[in-house]
């Protein structure tokens, strides 16, 4: 291989990635820029075993009720992938539609959310945005379980238009109400309160006398 198709690939690799180092280089020279294209986008590595790790060598970081526990697991997973651009993609995802423990304060339902941008960051946008329209933590960050069919809360119906699909000025208000009233109902369980019953993670569900 010229040191201008080691280039290309290097610079493929940091892009989609995180980093490179030589061994990661060398083994997709190995098998050319087109495959190592197709097994970024397609990854078929076994990533399962890193909770795994975390307990073992971490317990520290381990706590369920920690917030550092979701932030710690997810950066642990960055560092250690095989599959690099599935976390980079899932990180910029995360970036769009921004949540936090600041207010979700539940590790469980953040990492639930990361694996759902993992599970459909490099697929249909469409399915990604239905998806995020049913995550417990993306729904209590945006007060979606406050959303009553004879109360109606904007807040996520405004967001999604403006901040996750269409943007400003391709969407009108009458369209942002349309779009709070049509979620009504869609709601998670275990709203309130917080505590003192503990970290319980939420779950989907809908609820049709609401609607």
């Amino acid at each position: 291989m010229s040191n201008e198709d080691r280039e290309l690939i290097a610079h493929l690799l940091r892009r989609s990635g995180f980093s490179a180092n030589h061994s990661d280089i060398n083994s997709a020279l190995k098998v050319g820029y087109e495959k190592t294209v197709e097994n970024l986008l397609d990854p078929t590595t076994n990533e399962g075993t890193y909770e795994d790790l975390l307990d073992r060598f971490h317990s520290e970081h381990c706590d369920e009720e920690s917030p550092r526990w979701s932030a710690v697991k997810w950066v642990f997973r960055m560092i250690n992938t095989k599959n690099p651009l599935e976390e980079k993609i899932t990180l910029m995802w995360h970036g769009v539609f921004a949540t936090g423990w600041a207010k979700v304060t539940n590790g469980p339902m953040m990492t639930g959310q990361y694996e759902m941008l993992r599970e459909h960051g490099l697929g249909n946008f469409r399915t990604l945005l239905q998806k995020l329209s049913r995550d417990p933590a993306m729904l209590y960050w945006l007060d979606q379980q406050t959303n009553h069919a004879d109360a109606v809360n904007e807040n996520y119906g405004r967001e999604l238009l403006e901040l996750f699909s269409m943007g400003r000025g391709n969407y009108t208000e009458d369209d942002v109400r349309s779009c709070a009233r049509a979620f009504s109902g869609w709601t998670i369980t275990h709203v309130l309160p917080r505590y003192p019953t503990g970290y319980w993670p939420s779950e989907f569900v809908y609820n049709s006398d609401d609607h």
